[in-house]
């Protein structure tokens, strides 16, 4: 666990091949693609664990779509003791998670636009971190996860966009009326350009040639990341969930049995 935070302080995320038995994953994954069938996500006469998706139906990435967060498989495995105890020995102390499970069902199309986890979820504690799981072996062309390279150590350079929230707005601005009602948001985009960014707070975009069933990557709130493009006609499944001390405040748009999540009353106005 030392050598895991000395990485995490250097790098901004630890990578941890086979953190999972591929068991354990693939009986999570089965679920998920259960469901996507029965929906109608999938391409008719295609075995479910290959997730094709019928062209032109937008399966969407997370929060949208009907898929069953309440799945005991899912729960056991994000919530289970595996990753409560890492993070327990992580972190120092007991650990609660956000109640709110992210899925990220990705069909063809680009990838996430370029981002950091804080201005999505900084209310509370900022000694937080994000757990990716891949649902599935993601090679390359299947778009996964893309971090840039000690982009969380240049919180200086990044320090009017992590100071926002995609949740407060402006009470100043002529436009206050619009992000109050929620007719207006800002969805917490750094960049859509990521060769820009790159070349703004240098590094390199770092990947894996193929996640695996099994892995799991950990990073912090101000490493700037995305994905890749999905350059295939299957579903990239995978789920982002949040872990911090329990002794430390949560932001309360993501805990309790129903989370509000990004909901207009929980926008928030401050003087600009």
């Amino acid at each position: 666990m030392s050598e895991m935070r000395d990485r995490m302080a250097a790098d901004g995320y630890v990578y941890l091949r086979e953190f999972w038995p591929r068991t354990e994953i693939q009986a999570v994954r089965n679920s998920i693609t259960g469901q996507l069938a029965r929906l109608g996500f999938l391409a008719p006469g295609a075995p479910p664990d290959e997730a094709r998706g019928i062209p032109g139906k937008e399966v969407g990435r997370a929060m949208g779509n009907p898929l069953d967060q309440g799945d005991p498989r899912l729960r056991a495995l994000l919530f289970g003791p595996r990753i409560i105890g890492f993070f327990e020995k992580f972190l120092g102390g007991p650990v609660r998670h956000f109640d709110m499970i992210w899925f990220r069902t990705k069909g063809t199309g680009l990838g996430s636009p370029i981002h950091c986890d804080l201005v999505y979820m900084g209310r509370g504690t900022h000694n937080l971190y994000t757990a990716w799981v891949p649902l599935g072996d993601v090679p390359l062309d299947l778009g996964g996860l893309i971090v840039l390279e000690g982009s969380h150590r240049q919180t200086e350079q990044l320090r009017s966009y992590l100071s926002r929230d995609v949740d407060t707005y402006c009470t100043n601005q002529n436009d206050a009326a619009e992000y109050a009602s929620g007719r207006k948001w800002w969805d917490g985009t750094l960049s859509k350009n990521a060769v820009a960014i790159q070349l703004s707070l240098g590094g390199r975009w770092l990947t894996s040639p193929e996640f695996r069933l099994g892995d799991l990557m950990i990073f912090n709130m101000t490493l700037v990341h995305g994905s890749l493009d999905n350059r295939t006609d299957r579903i990239r499944l995978s789920t982002d969930t949040r872990y911090q001390l329990a002794a430390e405040p949560a932001d309360e748009r993501w805990v309790g049995e129903k989370p509000a999540g990004h909901a207009t009353a929980m926008r928030r106005g401050r003087v600009c």
